[in-house]
């Protein structure tokens, strides 16, 4: 039987679906599933030969797989290693079909985050596809005690590292933070030099460096189902004495410094279509542990929800700016 139009006729048979307990949707037209893209570009913070630009080729290496030739399958480099030039082009230009990715560093959404004012994007409504993730903890010289003021090693108010402070903040350790500029060493050089007491490590190598200058983990940036066994506070001890809105801007602040890089989709991307890309990323999850040591690969579910830390609540991103003022003296722009 055709119904048409919304008449006395098509209500009365809704009605009986409801009576029958059968859903009126099963009345609509199904929507026809959108057709995977035969072409589509990666958008791929710089610069030639960077590690962003060689994992770019590694994710283009596999989803190439999906579509009818390799070639159709562009990697596209725009902007520095910092990808707020690819990130803001990826937000003015992309269509949500699906023809458009992005590769997010995560010094990119540390950009969005403390308020740079070139950061002309909002990831919040962008779509994971797969991610990559690294350990991130504090190292310090000797044991954690609560009210010591130990040297923070820093190379500027807005770099990722800075949450390392905030960590030691919320738990009672008052650091003092030394800027590295000054110094014109990395954080490893000026704790083996001791100018500074304490530092932030972003992987398994720098944590065999520092334990070999004498350092020790002190607090892991992560929850304690991701420390691998450290033996330290975690962001879930530190959550049980912190006031909330300052311990979500530190867990969001963290998720940013363990973030290598995120392939995400524009906002309102039809799920078939992120579902495709979904599975065409499942072999690069599978094979990056294994082609970089440290990293921990995230298919796209748990890349939603790394991305969903990274991108909080307004109240959250405003804490951790009132944060870096009232403590560093700086605010962004």
């Amino acid at each position: 039987m055709t119904i048409r139009g919304d008449g006395p006729d098509r209500r009365a048979l809704l009605r009986g679906t409801v009576a029958l307990g059968l859903p009126a949707a099963c009345l609509r037209p199904r929507r026809a599933a959108a057709a995977p893209p035969r072409t589509a570009s990666l958008l791929t913070p710089g610069p030639e030969g960077g590690p962003l630009l060689r994992q770019g080729r590694r994710i283009t290496a596999v989803l190439s797989r999906a579509l009818p030739t390799p070639e159709a399958l562009v990697l596209t480099v725009v902007g520095g290693p910092d990808g707020v030039t690819a990130a803001n082009r990826f937000a003015a230009e992309a269509a949500p079909d699906g023809r458009t990715m992005l590769l997010l560093p995560g010094e990119t959404a540390q950009a969005w985050l403390v308020g740079d004012p070139r950061a002309r994007f909002d990831p919040s409504g962008w779509t994971p596809v797969c991610a990559t993730e690294r350990p991130a903890m504090v190292v310090g010289r000797g044991a954690l005690q609560p009210g010591a003021q130990p040297r923070f090693a820093l190379s500027s108010p807005a770099a990722p590292e800075a949450v390392g402070l905030l960590a030691l903040d919320l738990a009672g350790v008052p650091a003092r933070p030394v800027p590295l500029l000054g110094l014109s060493v990395d954080g490893l050089d000026a704790f083996a030099q001791g100018a500074v007491d304490a530092l932030v490590v972003r992987d398994e190598t720098g944590l065999r460096q520092a334990r070999g200058l004498g350092g020790q983990p002190w607090l892991a940036l992560c929850e304690r189902s991701e420390t691998g066994g450290l033996g330290c506070p975690t962001l879930t001890d530190l959550a049980a004495i912190a006031p909330p809105e300052p311990m979500a801007a530190c867990r969001a602040a963290a998720a940013s410094l363990r973030l290598r890089s995120a392939v995400v989709l524009p906002s309102l991307t039809p799920a078939d279509t992120v579902a495709f890309w979904r599975r065409a990323a499942q072999r690069f999850v599978e094979n990056e542990a294994r082609e970089v040591p440290d990293a921990v690969a995230l298919e796209g579910t748990a890349a939603a929800a790394a991305l969903g830390v990274i991108t909080p609540l307004p109240e959250a991103k405003l804490a951790y700016r009132e944060w870096l003022l009232r403590r560093l003296e700086w605010s962004a722009g």
